[in-house]
């Protein structure tokens, strides 16, 4: 099925890579560029009539975000994933709102948790989750969790940091067995 697919897919747009996790369940790599007539095409010609989840990987070392937008064909019981590679730096997507509503609210999130842009998104730039956030988006990964906790909260007796691997070989094993 999914093989298929690819095969009427990529005489019409250019693609990359397919992978294919199981028989109901494959990734598609897409050029940023053709993400929109791919999108519309799945879902008016091919049958993918919902948006499971819009979400992003940070992959700093190679400098880009990979958006990856989960289609369903709840007809066939098959779901395709569309990876889009976009640079970290200055990063903005078209927004797909309009084609899929609920894509607004992952795009809230994305832009808040990553900092990603999706211009001409309703309420992308409203508070979403992080009400009143003012440092870089916690979900890259060159945000530094312990940074930030050291310099926005005080110490409070009582509260102590150990090694996680010493802590739970005490847990599982109090006699030092």
């Amino acid at each position: 099925m999914m093989r298929a697919l690819h095969d009427r897919l990529n005489a019409l747009f250019p693609l990359g890579e397919l992978t294919e996790q199981r028989p109901d369940l494959a990734f598609l790599t897409v050029p940023r560029e053709h993400l929109r007539s791919i999108i519309l095409h799945l879902r008016d010609l091919e049958g993918f009539s919902h948006l499971v989840l819009l979400t992003a990987v940070d992959w700093l070392e190679e400098g880009n975000f990979q958006l990856t937008y989960l289609l369903s064909n709840r007809g066939k019981a098959v779901d395709l994933g569309l990876r889009v590679m976009i640079p970290r730096d200055g990063a903005s997507m078209d927004s797909i709102h309009d084609i899929w509503p609920t894509a607004a609210t992952y795009q809230r999130e994305l832009r808040e948790m990553f900092g990603i842009q999706f211009p001409d998104s309703p309420g992308v730039n409203d508070d979403f989750i992080l009400e009143g956030w003012i440092d870089m988006p916690p979900y890259r990964r060159d945000f530094d969790t312990k940074a930030f906790s050291a310099k926005t909260f005080k110490e409070r007796e009582g509260r102590m940091t150990t090694d996680p691997e010493q802590h739970m070989k005490q847990q599982l094993y109090p006699d030092g067995a």
